[in-house]
This record gives C-alpha cells, structure tokens and sequence, in this order.
C-alpha cells in the first residue's frame, strides 16, 4: 500500500490534486478532518484541550467543543497555537497510524493512500510512514486571489498563510514538487500524470528508508 503525503498551503490546490487522485482510486485522509474526530467529545484530546484552555470551551450538556471560542483563543498569540497544537498533533499522528494500519489489513487494501498534510513543518515526524511527499506550490498572491475568489476574508487568509510553511520550505522537504500556477485543467493533468506513472511503476517508494 503505497502511501503519498500531499503538502501544500491555504488555496495552493492541494485538495484538489488529492480529490482527483481518490477519484483515480486512491483513499483519501485529510488530516484537517481526523483533528476534528480527535477533538470527539469525552476523548482524550479535548479533555487535554479544555484543561489547558478553559473548561467553558465544552456544552455543558453535549460536551461538544465551542470552536469559534478555541480559535480565539489558541490563535491569539504564536505561542498559544503551538501549545494547542503540542496538545493535538500527537492525537492526530496516532490516528493517522491506526487508520493507515486499518486499511493495509483490508483484504482489498487499497494500491495508494493519499494524506492531504496543511501543515508539514509541524508534522515532520510523521514523514516516515509516506512513501512520498508530495508538496503543490503556488505562489502566495496567486493563492490569495483564488481565496477571496471563492469568498474568503483578506485578512482571514493572511492569518492562515502566515502560519503555514512556506513554498520554500515545502521544495526542501518534498520528494515531488508541482507547480499549479496554470489552470484547474493543468492540476488535473499533472494529476493524472503522478497517477498512471506510479501505476506503471507498479507503486515502488519514491522515498529511500531512513
């Protein structure tokens, strides 16, 4: 089973090249979503999160977590997102393992996994379990154009972006960089290249074990 991490930051088009490849046959694991499973109520993360950032984050009947309140709280200060995040990337690299091993035990197991990682610079030591990083560049006024094509804030993508790596830092920390400053159309392609080329190649690593 053949696992890719696809990197890439707000708008870069990372989902959709991620998409396209489920659509090829891949599973597909967001990570954006398995941090919204960790944070359950009753589970162990969210309790870690209400201790360290208030107990009235929780419905006091639901036990569901109020998070509008959380990012304003854990997105006041860098220091305070690093703190949630020292909370819940542990809880989000555990779930990724489990459910990486879950589907490489289905008898029809799928050919390739594909994790969609927003943020790669924080989660570095979990690069070992991809057999590749994938990493979609755009650059970041391209990026910033298409999201408030699509009807988000300004300010609210500037936030976003600046706590994300880099570009930069994703061509430095990648096996395969792609470019999408073209077209939807263009992604696809290159989409569908990654695809049939990894297929042909029978799914070997592209990564050497470390």
């Amino acid at each position: 089973m053949y696992v890719a991490f696809v990197a890439g930051g707000i708008a870069s088009g990372k989902s959709s090249f991620a998409r396209r490849l489920q659509a090829r046959g891949a599973r597909r694991i967001d990570l954006d979503q398995l941090s919204r499973e960790v944070l359950a109520p009753g589970s162990d993360c969210l309790k870690a999160v209400a201790r360290e950032f208030g107990g009235d984050l929780l419905d006091p009947v639901t036990g569901e977590l109020d998070r509008a309140l959380l990012a304003q709280r854990a997105f006041a200060t860098a220091g305070d997102t690093a703190r949630l995040e020292a909370i819940e990337l542990p809880h989000i690299g555990l779930a990724l393992m489990r459910r990486l091993s879950s589907l490489s035990r289905l008898s029809d197991a799928p050919s390739c996994v594909v994790v969609e990682v927003p943020l790669l610079d924080r989660f570095q030591s979990y690069v070992h379990l991809a057999d590749e990083v994938v990493a979609i560049a755009c650059p970041l006024e391209e990026r910033r154009r298409r999201a408030i094509g699509r009807g988000m804030d300004g300010a609210d993508f500037d936030a976003r972006a600046a706590r994300q790596p880099s570009d930069e830092y994703l061509g430095s920390h990648c096996d395969t960089l792609v470019d999408n400053r073209g077209g939807a159309d263009e992604l696809m392609a290159r989409a569908d290249a990654w695809w049939e080329s990894h297929q042909a190649n029978g799914w070997r690593p592209a990564r050497k074990a470390e």
